[in-house]
């Protein structure tokens, strides 16, 4: 990684220009060309640099409805269970964790009734329960990372 790609991440993680042309914008902005930065930012995801590059909206605000979610795995069915998991598009992140509770995601929709399905729907496929922990409160962080 170099200076540029360092800008880059360090520029695109405080903001995406809403415009009709935010890539050039934000190249502008760090004085690269707008193919440069795609094809860096192209590059940086191929390498695992970048895990993901997108929006995230608040699905509430929009009607939908999201909630974490954990799973007690057995231990030789993990890759399967994940493979499981992670079938379903409403799965926005996944993690395995140290403890009696070694999944967590998250599950995202568009419609607020759709995660009691998609909850009863990964029950069914793994015959596990699905812990549903919907938030309370939202509280922003703010986070990011200076590279």
């Amino acid at each position: 990684m170099d200076e540029i790609d360092r800008a880059i991440l360090n520029r695109l993680q405080i903001g995406f220009p809403i415009c009709a042309s935010p890539f050039l914008k934000v190249a502008e902005q760090l004085g690269v060309d707008e193919n440069d930065l795609l094809l860096r930012l192209q590059r940086m995801q191929a390498d695992g640099v970048l895990s993901r590059f997108g929006p995230m909206y608040h699905a509430e605000q929009m009607g939908g409805a999201l909630t974490l979610a954990a799973l007690k795995v057995p231990e030789e069915r993990f890759d399967e269970v994940t493979r499981i998991v992670n079938s379903f598009p409403e799965v926005a992140h996944n993690y395995a964790r140290s403890h009696a509770l070694n999944m967590w995601f998250v599950l995202a929709s568009d419609q607020a009734e759709r995660l009691a399905e998609v909850i009863a729907a990964i029950e069914s496929a793994t015959g596990l329960r699905v812990y549903d922990m919907p938030k309370n409160r939202e509280y922003y962080v703010g986070l990011n990372f200076a590279v």
